[in-house]
This record gives structure tokens, sequence and C-alpha cells, in this order.
């Protein structure tokens, strides 16, 4: 009760002083005019952005800096190439901004020895009987050099595999934190399952008849 009676009396005393001279006058023009700066420099940070999200595109890769991979950077090249391996880039203006790494399975793994055996298995059968690799797309690793990317080559991949003949899921091979819990759950997928030492989420693929 003190503190409030103190405050009614304090405010109308500040007031006056600033009316007295001139401060508050004098800040408006700035404010305005800092406010009008800012409201400018976020306009053209959301044009950019939707400028880049519309202007990139989906690309195979044939190698990617493993360095840059926050999840399995002990995967070498020869690894996410072989028996039907994929990696897949967002490009925008000449630059890969989001990395995306896949193997395909007719299995799900727990884990990365089990995505190598389950994609090298896949990969034998559909050369014996001249078929696409798999009928899952085992997603084990995902990053982003730009804001929105992640996000952006989800989209794009699931695109690309809504309208594949042999792919029927989208399954994650994810490590067991908190970020990949986030991601995906914020992208739309569901927990598949929670492993040893990953865990599994999967994006519903609803193709069209």
């Amino acid at each position: 009760m003190i503190y409030m009676e103190f405050k009614k009396k304090l405010r109308p005393s500040i007031k006056a002083r600033l009316r007295k001279f001139g401060i508050r006058a004098k800040l408006r023009p700035r404010i305005g005019a800092r406010l009008r700066k800012n409201k400018q420099i976020l306009n053209k940070n959301i044009d950019n952005f939707f400028d880049w999200i519309k202007g990139a595109e989906l690309v195979e890769l044939k190698e990617c800096n493993i360095n840059e991979d926050p999840v399995r950077p002990e995967l070498d090249i020869v690894f996410r190439r072989s028996y039907g391996r994929k990696i897949y880039g967002v490009k925008y203006m000449g630059e890969i901004h989001a990395v995306m790494c896949f193997a395909y399975t007719n299995e799900i793994p727990k884990n990365v020895k089990e995505l190598d055996k389950f994609s090298h298995d896949a990969f034998l059968q559909s050369a014996q009987r001249d078929q696409n690799v798999g009928k899952i797309a085992i997603a084990y690793t995902v990053w982003s050099k730009k804001k929105g990317g992640g996000k952006l080559i989800v989209k794009e991949v699931f695109k690309k595999i809504k309208k594949s003949n042999h792919l029927n899921r989208l399954v994650t091979l994810s490590p067991l934190t908190e970020m990949a819990s986030k991601f995906h759950s914020r992208n739309g997928a569901k927990l598949l399952q929670v492993n040893e030492t990953t865990q599994n989420f999967e994006y519903q693929v609803e193709k069209k008849n």
C-alpha cells in the first residue's frame, strides 16, 4: 500500500519534470524514427526469407562436408553413397543451405549398424528382382546452415517420397536428444519408438490414388 501511494505521487512529479525540460517532446521523434527503422529492417528480413524459400530447390548431391554434420560426422562419403543411399541438399543461389542423408530399407533400423545391414540387404534384393531399392526411406541425419533450411528440406523430401512409386514410409534414425525430438515433432512427425541409443520418428505419407 505504501509503495503504491508513493508511486502515484511520484508519477505526476516525473511527468512535470519531463514537460519542464522538454524531454518528452525531444524523445518522440527519436522513438518514432527508431520504430520506423526497425520496421523497415524487419520487413526486409521477412522479404529475404521468403525469397530464399521460394527460390530454393532440392538437389541430389555426390558429396557433402561431413564435418558440418552435427549428428553423424563419423560416416564418410563412401557410406553415404553406397548401396543406393542418397544425399540431398537444398540449393539456393549456387550454395547448399541444408543437407539430409538417406538409406533405403525394408525394415526400421535401431542403430547405424542395422541401418548399414538393412540398406545393404534391400539393395541386393532390388538388384536380384530388378526393382527400386527398399520401401522405407530412412533419414539418418539432417542439418541446416540457413534459417528455415531444415524445415524446407523435410518438406521437399516429403514431396519427393509421395511421388515415388516404391517408397511408402519416411522414418528417421535420430539421436536421443531434445533438439531432435523438437525438430521432428514441430515438422509433423510422430514418435515411433525409442531405442537404446536412438529414436525413430515417422512422417505420415499419404499417397493420392
